[in-house]
């Protein structure tokens, strides 16, 4: 006897102003199943599945859950039929407790109703949580958990409203390698209790490990399914972007030896992650930083940018000691940094496209009193089209842009500002293959044009691929140096889990 899908979506069709975001997509998903969508940012991935939990509602098209037509009203009711969602940034209360977290709007209560029940919530909790294998105390409040941990006990809410169905979007981002195998373990437990999964990621390796099939999305279309057994990571990587991407490691700098020094950063020491740090960066060099999850690199950069206090130590641009106390001194010295967090310290979603690509060179659209419009228009459009941004038009609120043309924005911002050492920290963090791919050639022409790079990234292939040279950090300190004739991911790693330079 053949099983039934536990849901199936049907010709599904979605349009924003001026966007088509789905066309007739077909999914289904069967109980016990842990079934990928991919595809780039703009493909329709998030769409889809807003549009399963009652966050969008469709144009057309239908969707069958559990043998019925059903019609999502709002996240609330999506749930409490037993479709849960684990986004990327977790939506959950940190001054709460646990067991408060997963109950709430369901609290247990005693004395005829007016008083929460505290001993029998966090019982309930506790049982919850040895049901899913979990190591959670019920008491703790949710702010002083890792990210994993959070994540866990958002799924255990889910489970808690008799799951069917789990839609996890970019689950691990945020996640270390052993928070990763924990929800691994944790998936494949709901899959033997016939939970069907629902998995959004861009990392194909993860995709391989942990799905049955995989259902590719471009351009708001349907590709097609395979199973994942019988599929190989540049087969999938086709289907998404249509042509063939090649991902080859640098195997020799682009830089040579009388290359001019444009950042020389001598003992810099800012607080526990940046001790005695000194480096050299040169003219059209890409220099990479690469390390564990508290190494200090991101700390490193904001430091270097004036976006925290600095302890002692000098840095020299150009060849001037200069003092950066504030992020306004390093863009006024021709420094731009990229955060690995955008939406928080590099955008502004309410805004435009055109008002937030400005933001760091307004001043100089401005003649006395008004802003020269045209003239803004004429520089966004220039970078629009440069960095193939998706954006129906330069008068977009930017919150409307998938997360890769947000991150383009961004980048399109210290070009206007015209920066010339620029700091990328995770610049593809969230970025499909095919985004990544073209962000990797607009920096190399921003290398060959003469800007230079500080490049920090936690995928090791990516810092192979694009760094001249390579620092490693551990706790800190700077552990190795490598030119990239020499690194390999092996000897990355070596220095990477050192405490001291040279010290295994």
């Amino acid at each position: 006897m053949v099983q039934e899908p536990i849901l199936s979506l049907k010709k599904i069709e979605k349009s924003f102003t001026g966007v088509h975001a789905l066309k007739g997509v077909d999914f289904d998903l069967y109980p016990g199943e842990v079934h990928a969508i991919v595809g780039e940012n703009g493909a329709g991935k998030s769409t889809l599945v807003k549009t399963l939990t009652g966050i969008t509602e469709k144009d057309s098209g239908e969707i069958v859950y559990l043998g019925r037509m059903f019609k999502p009203r709002d996240p609330k009711h999506a749930l409490e039929m037993g479709i849960g969602i684990i986004h990327q940034e977790l939506n959950m209360m940190d001054h709460l407790t646990v067991a408060q977290n997963i109950f709430i709007g369901r609290e247990s209560l005693r004395a005829g109703g007016l008083l929460l029940d505290e001993r029998t919530q966090n019982r309930r909790a506790a049982e919850l949580f040895e049901q899913l294998n979990m190591t959670i105390d019920p008491r703790e409040t949710l702010g002083k958990l890792t990210v994993g941990k959070q994540q866990m006990v958002e799924i255990a809410k889910a489970v808690s409203h008799n799951l069917r169905i789990l839609i996890l979007d970019e689950p691990t981002a945020a996640l270390t390698e052993t928070e990763i195998e924990e929800l691994f373990t944790i998936m494949r437990d709901l899959a033997r209790r016939q939970v069907g999964m629902i998995y959004i990621s861009h990392r194909m390796d993860e995709i391989g490990r942990i799905t049955d099939r995989v259902t590719v999305l471009r351009d708001g279309e349907y590709v097609g399914t395979r199973k994942t057994s019988e599929v190989t990571k540049r087969e999938i990587i086709n289907m998404m972007v249509g042509r063939v991407i090649y991902e080859q490691p640098k195997t020799a700098s682009n830089v040579p030896p009388e290359a001019p020094v444009v950042l020389k950063v001598n003992r810099l020491n800012a607080g526990k992650l940046v001790q005695d740090v000194s480096f050299e960066l040169r003219k059209g060099e890409i220099l990479g930083f690469a390390g564990l999850m508290g190494a200090g690199r991101t700390e490193t950069a904001r430091a270097i940018f004036g976006a925290d206090p600095v302890q002692s130590g000098s840095i020299e641009i150009h060849g001037r000691r200069v003092r950066v106390n504030t992020p306004a001194d390093a863009v006024a010295h021709g420094v731009g940094y990229l955060s690995e967090d955008r939406k928080r310290y590099g955008l502004a979603l309410g805004l435009s496209v055109k008002e937030n690509a400005v933001l760091a060179t307004y001043e100089s659209f401005q003649k006395r009193l008004f802003v020269q419009a045209k003239k803004v228009e004429r520089a966004t459009a220039e970078y629009v089209e440069k960095l193939s941004i998706k954006t129906p038009s330069l008068n977009q609120i930017l919150r409307n842009l998938s997360g890769g043309n947000q991150q383009k924005v961004v980048i399109a911002k210290w070009l206007i500002r015209n920066s010339d050492i620029l700091i990328f920290d995770e610049p593809t963090r969230g970025i499909d293959v095919g985004a990544k791919s073209e962000i990797y050639a607009l920096m190399n022409e921003l290398a060959q044009s003469g800007r230079s790079i500080i490049m920090i990234s936690s995928e090791l292939p990516e810092v192979l691929r694009m760094s001249d040279r390579i620092i490693v950090m551990c706790e800190g300190r700077i552990t190795g140096e490598l030119d990239i004739a020499e690194a390999n991911q092996e000897e990355i790693m070596k220095y990477a889990t050192m405490r001291e330079a040279g010290v295994a």
